[in-house]
């Protein structure tokens, strides 16, 4: 049902998607749907959990934590932020589509960008306890640098938009976060 859910979602939009259509396409009964999942909304919802329980924020903030070199550290959270967005690009554009229309995935998507903020002021905090940010650069600004370069928009940007691959992403966005907030990394390069 959810893999139906999903494709539907992205194939239709969230708001144009009935609970009929996610059955007709899982192969199974309306009742079934709610029985099993709560609806349209609660579907949405175990998408979203389940994609936060499969995220690969730990072992990036294990590898960040892990170095005592801030541009590993940063070159840590390009690739674990590039690993999420790959992995659940589609879930994300079914969450930002229907965060316009819907309460429930804008609370949703609320409560994703929260974690994935929360993991980026975790590598603020790794930066600050290695001395790394640049002279007068307050963490939660810091924080925001690393939101703007290593969010979903930058991802769904580059990669969607522009055509460019997630390794040209991903070692891109880690020079010029890096470039952004480390002293010594001097202006960061054009893209590729």
């Amino acid at each position: 049902m959810l893999d139906a859910a999903t494709r539907l979602f992205l194939d239709s939009g969230y708001a144009n998607v009935t609970v009929a259509e996610i059955a007709r396409e899982a192969g199974t009964a309306v009742p079934t749907v709610y029985a099993s999942t709560g609806g349209k909304g609660a579907i949405l919802t175990t998408l979203i959990e389940d994609g936060l329980r499969s995220s690969a924020a730990e072992e990036a903030l294990a590898v960040v934590r892990g170095t005592g070199v801030p541009r590993e550290a940063l070159a840590g959270a390009a690739r674990g932020t590039r690993l999420d967005n790959e992995r659940h690009h589609r879930l994300v554009r079914v969450m930002v589509n229907a965060a316009h229309t819907d309460e429930h995935a804008a609370a949703a998507l609320a409560r994703a960008n929260d974690a994935y903020q929360e993991a980026l002021a975790a590598v603020t905090g790794q930066l600050c306890e290695l001395d790394a940010l640049r002279p007068g650069l307050a963490p939660d600004r810091a924080t925001g640098i690393l939101w703007f370069y290593l969010g979903h928009r930058s991802w769904h940007e580059l990669v969607i938009e522009q055509g460019w691959s997630w390794d040209a992403a991903e070692q891109w966005l880690a020079e010029q976060v890096t470039a952004a907030l480390l002293p010594e990394a001097g202006p960061a390069p054009d893209g590729p």
